[in-house]
């Protein structure tokens, strides 16, 4: 069947769209794959750990990628402090970011690991909500780009 796909006018320029378009869906599925596992893993790892409330005591600023042509933007991760049961106070950094700037003395809960309390990790629903944003993207352009590639005048 990809036979008579990439066949027709131009049919060489075709097939070499048709790879590359394979090996562009091949990568991402292969990234969204790999983040899932992780993001699924994190939070597997999160469930068991106890849980803590803890105080905003300030933010470490980052970039996002600017990739796709779009500005950079300024991104904050807040740092936080928190104690266990003992009253040990611990501190940690968010690796979920945000737009504003946090509030210091606003509370986020996290996850710590009971054996390594150094360990936390913020509790949130937000990177599964952005897998599934990007795996509908990927989706819908992977689609696009092929149906596209086969309505491309060429020749």
């Amino acid at each position: 069947m990809a036979y008579f796909l990439v066949t027709g006018t131009g049919g060489t320029m075709k097939t070499i769209l048709y790879i590359v378009w394979a090996l562009f869906v091949a990568a991402a599925i292969f990234s969204l794959v790999y983040a899932a596992r992780r993001t699924k893993r994190q939070q597997q790892k999160m469930a068991a750990w106890p849980k803590a409330q803890a105080s905003v005591t300030g933010s470490a600023t980052g970039w996002t990628s600017g990739a796709g042509g779009s500005s950079r933007n300024l991104r904050y991760y807040p740092t936080y402090q928190f104690t266990d049961p003992q009253g040990t106070l611990f501190m940690g950094k968010s690796e979920i970011s945000t737009v504003e700037q946090p509030v210091p003395g606003s509370l986020i809960e996290v996850a710590y690991n009971p054996v390594n309390p150094n360990e936390s990790l913020q509790v949130s629903s937000e990177p599964r909500t952005v897998m599934g944003c990007l795996i509908a993207f990927f989706a819908v352009f992977a689609v696009v780009s092929f149906w596209f590639i086969g309505v491309f005048p060429l020749g």
